[in-house]
């Protein structure tokens, strides 16, 4: 930007600043919600549920299904993000 653009917009320049930390905010939520960490750890925590007798086999494959399910979800997702421009 040219010296005449930056003091035309400078009035702007707090919505430019809020859109941007709203953009972060942005980011940072969607990198926390499509962390398949969590989920991978809720898997195992399943699993040691399941084999300490503290669920039963049906339990266990609902839940699995849900959490499994869900690591599709993320994959989807961030492939979608990789290929997005």
């Amino acid at each position: 930007m040219g010296l005449i653009t930056q003091l035309l917009t400078l009035p702007l320049a707090p919505v430019r600043g809020t859109a941007w930390v709203l953009g972060q905010v942005v980011q940072a939520a969607e990198e926390e919600y499509y962390d398949p960490e969590p989920v991978r750890a809720r898997l195992a925590q399943l699993e040691q549920e399941l084999n300490s007798g503290l669920i039963g086999p049906e339990e266990f494959d609902r839940r699995e299904d849900e959490l499994l399910d869900r690591l599709d979800e993320i994959e989807a997702y961030r492939d979608g993000a990789r290929h997005t421009p």
